[in-house]
């Protein structure tokens, strides 16, 4: 986990907005209208969170995606090198528009709705030819989004590993279920699903079962348990972190919150428990704010909310 490159982490995937709505309402066809309590306009993307996350927490990120020539795709440009992402590698498409996702957050459950636009369009070609010496790790997540990269990813995961990369993966739910993922694990160091994606790639129905069970293909795993917290399975050592009370305005992008969290302590060589906590941590800041960016922590932030409650 510490071989020298100009960044820490590079990321190949989606940069799209996010409308965010907040309201206690069903949509419903036949010409419906219904009123909702508040919408936000924000920066998103699963990918694109977890790098404004890990960025956040003192990682050097760089960026690798595609957007249109249109207000969408400059707002996320905006929105990336607002909180320090490096977005030199982002190629604006004339050709294409912006991906953009309609979410309907109600609790701590969420509806959405997604225009793929520039998010099928990023390709292996967009990643540049030396991109295997600009950072020490790899993350690739929404491979059931990037339709145009996922034929590439395990070329892309094992040309990482072979020049002293670690690589990490968090697949994000499969829209059409079938669940295809066996050719990217084999190249993983951390894999990162959480509780419904984790069950449903292993065919178990109880989530401990299913966390034994790909436990054993992966060197570190680490379920995202929601309200429950997480697990991390790295070998024979197990350790599990309860979620913090918090008050939850929107689930958007805490997966992925979590996740840059979680990279931040390990590519920093913190301990696997103290790893998860920052991740859990991140997470639970997030969700207290609407839209996937607001509330993320910085590494001081996220240590001193720890330190605060008892685990300094």
């Amino acid at each position: 986990m510490s071989r020298p490159a100009p960044y820490d982490v590079i990321v190949a995937g989606e940069l799209n907005i996010d409308l965010v709505l907040k309201g206690d309402v069903e949509p419903e066809f036949g010409q419906v209208e219904k009123l909702v309590d508040d919408m936000t306009l924000s920066a998103g993307g699963s990918a694109c969170i977890f790098a404004a996350s890990a960025a956040k927490m003192g990682l050097k990120v760089l960026y690798v995606s595609r957007v249109g020539d249109d207000l969408f795709g400059h707002f996320m440009l905006d929105a990336m090198r607002a909180v320090g992402v490096d977005v030199a590698r982002v190629k604006i498409d004339p050709t294409i528009k912006t991906g953009a996702t309609i979410i309907l957050s109600k609790g701590q459950d969420r509806a959405m709705l997604t225009y793929l636009g520039s998010i099928a369009k990023v390709c292996y070609e967009d990643l540049g030819e030396d991109w295997v010496h600009m950072a020490r790790h790899l993350h690739v997540a929404s491979p059931f989004l990037l339709t145009a990269l996922r034929p590439d990813m395990p070329k892309m995961m094992r040309l990482a590993r072979e020049a002293g990369m670690t690589v990490s993966l968090d697949t994000n739910w499969d829209p059409t279920e079938e669940w295809k993922v066996d050719d990217l694990l084999e190249y993983v160091d951390v894999f990162m699903p959480n509780e419904n994606e984790v069950m449903a790639i292993t065919g178990e129905r109880d989530v401990e079962r299913a966390i034994a069970k790909m436990a054993a293909r992966v060197p570190t795993l680490v379920v995202k348990l929601g309200a429950e917290g997480a697990v991390a399975v790295r070998g024979e050592e197990r350790i599990r972190v309860p979620a913090w009370p918090v008050q939850v305005m929107d689930t958007t992008g805490a997966g992925d919150t979590f996740d840059g969290g979680f990279l931040a302590g390990w590519l920093k060589g913190e301990p696997l428990r103290r790893a998860v906590e920052l991740a859990v941590t991140c997470g639970a800041l997030t969700v207290a704010q609407v839209g996937g960016f607001n509330g993320q922590p910085t590494w001081e932030e996220a240590n001193a909310y720890l330190a605060a409650h008892g685990r300094g």
